[in-house]
């Protein structure tokens, strides 16, 4: 896993949206915040500086001190329906399935909510304890496409 520069954050590589909608998720961020065991995730969108999404599961998300799945019951019993996101203090909350080859499929919906697009390339970056994180812009892209070591590519 890259340290893009000296002190930063890590990352997992990189994945690009799909046609259809599609992102696999990188193998390395899967398996740290095994993220498929579950069955479902949790997206939220990310940060102004690096847009994209976050991405996390139910049992790392009741532990964090967000409040989001006591207060969104409708999330946590995944009775609210697949892909529709809920407003939460400042960010958007949905829910996925996510296939057994670590890939989530994206509504135009969503990609829209999202700010992405077919093509895409969303760099995964370790996050908190709770979520890592799918960026679309900013300034760790933006040395992230300047690094000369390897980074991962997830299609």
């Amino acid at each position: 896993m890259p340290q893009i520069t000296k002190g930063g954050k890590f990352v997992f590589g990189w994945s690009v949206v799909r046609s259809n909608g599609q992102v696999r998720l990188p193998d390395m961020a899967a398996e740290e915040y095994n993220i498929a065991s579950e069955g479902k995730v949790v997206l939220f969108t990310g940060s102004a500086k690096t847009g994209g999404f976050c991405v996390t599961r139910h049992g790392l998300l009741q532990e964090s001190p967000l409040g989001v799945l006591p207060d969104n019951p409708d999330l946590a019993s995944y009775e609210r329906p697949e892909g529709h996101f809920v407003s939460y203090k400042g960010r958007k909350y949905c829910w996925l399935t996510i296939s057994e080859d670590r890939t989530l499929t994206l509504t135009e919906e969503m990609l829209k909510i999202l700010d992405i697009g077919p093509g895409t390339r969303l760099l995964s970056i370790r996050g908190s304890c709770y979520a890592f994180v799918m960026g679309a812009k900013g300034p760790l892209l933006e040395r992230a496409n300047r690094y000369e070591g390897e980074v991962d590519c997830f299609v």
